[in-house]
């Protein structure tokens, strides 16, 4: 596959390109919807990232980092609604590594679920213990493909690197998945298809695209968001480019299409949903960009037969509350 190939998938009547993308995801996948519970246990963060407010620099961001204890508990929420997988979410902070081991492992051993980290680029050193801990799949996007795009909107950091991390995971056995922002300030349609062919290239197992949100605290705020309509033409091709790899309907398409965004992004070919399960207290806290949704385990049903798809949810319910019955009795 091309960049040309790409651009012309891009540039494909809607409703054609949607039933091509509908068609390989039902063919590779199947019409199961994953359903991932988020925890974002941590706002702190030690980049400047030009668009997100969690940014160092940012003096009125709320931070936060979660007990053990209350990410456990966040944990069982979330496992006895049914999921399938948690997701650990941070700003890129520098706390003990093993501090992280120590939850990774704790989750394990009281769930036997599957844990997800996101908390940035690490030492190999560090993303080698949580992997020892019991971590199995780690999310850190690429954001762009763009090495100057992205130089200049992380300040002090480089694609390179990012592309070097992801390499690195994927050297160390754990599931990787990257993904990329339509709309970012600078970025051009030959720049949208060359993210698509880096997560190609990649072989990533998952891969995140949503749309541009602007945030107030950043040097970005008075820019566009990004346009919804690219960024489902962007997961209808993604979907046709990677077969096999795990695509979410995003938090950032709720947010700018609330009721049916991420119905939308599952009829482009996604097949994931991660629901927060992020304390109450905390959720505004964990502020990415602005007015950030909070996805529900009630919108992820309504959009999952909005779509026409199927989840298991009630079965893993079921299964959960009997295995925690058992574990307590």
């Amino acid at each position: 596959m091309t960049k040309n190939d790409i651009l012309e998938l891009l540039r494909l009547p809607w409703l054609e390109l949607q039933a091509r993308a509908q068609a390989v995801r039902n063919r590779s996948l199947g019409t199961h919807v994953f359903v991932r519970g988020l925890i974002e246990f941590a706002s702190f963060c030690r980049r400047n990232c030009l668009y997100c407010g969690l940014q160092r620099q940012n003096t009125r961001a709320v931070r936060y980092r979660l007990t053990r204890e209350e990410i456990l508990a966040a944990a069982e929420m979330a496992y006895l609604c049914g999921v399938d997988t948690f997701v650990l979410q941070s700003g890129e902070w520098g706390d003990d590594p093993h501090w992280l081991a120590a939850c990774i492992q704790a989750l394990k051993e009281r769930f036997a679920l599957p844990v997800t980290l996101s908390v940035g680029e690490r030492s190999r050193e560090d993303y080698a213990l949580w992997r020892r801990a019991g971590a199995d799949r780690f999310l850190l996007r690429h954001e762009t493909s763009s090495a100057a795009l992205y130089a200049r909107l992380h300040p002090g950091y480089s694609l390179e690197s990012r592309v070097s991390a992801l390499r690195c995971l994927k050297e160390l056995g754990y599931e990787t998945g990257s993904g990329f922002i339509v709309g970012l300030p600078g970025q051009t349609l030959d720049i949208l298809a060359e993210d698509i062919l880096l997560a190609r290239e990649l072989d990533v197992d998952m891969c995140g695209v949503g749309p541009f949100v602007p945030h107030a605290a950043t040097l970005l705020a008075s820019e566009p968001h990004g346009d919804i309509s690219l960024t489902l033409r962007a997961v209808a091709v993604l979907r046709i480019a990677l077969p096999w790899a795990n695509l979410p309907a995003t938090t950032a398409l709720a947010t700018l299409s609330p009721g049916h965004g991420q119905q939308d992004g599952l009829l482009a070919g996604a097949n994931v949903l991660m629901p927060s399960f992020t304390p109450a207290q905390c959720q505004g806290a964990y502020a990415i960009y602005d007015s950030k949704a909070r996805v529900s385990m009630q919108a992820v049903r309504t959009a999952i037969a909005g779509a026409g798809l199927t989840h298991d949810l009630d079965e893993r319910a079921d299964r959960a509350r009997t295995a925690l019955q058992r574990d307590k009795s």
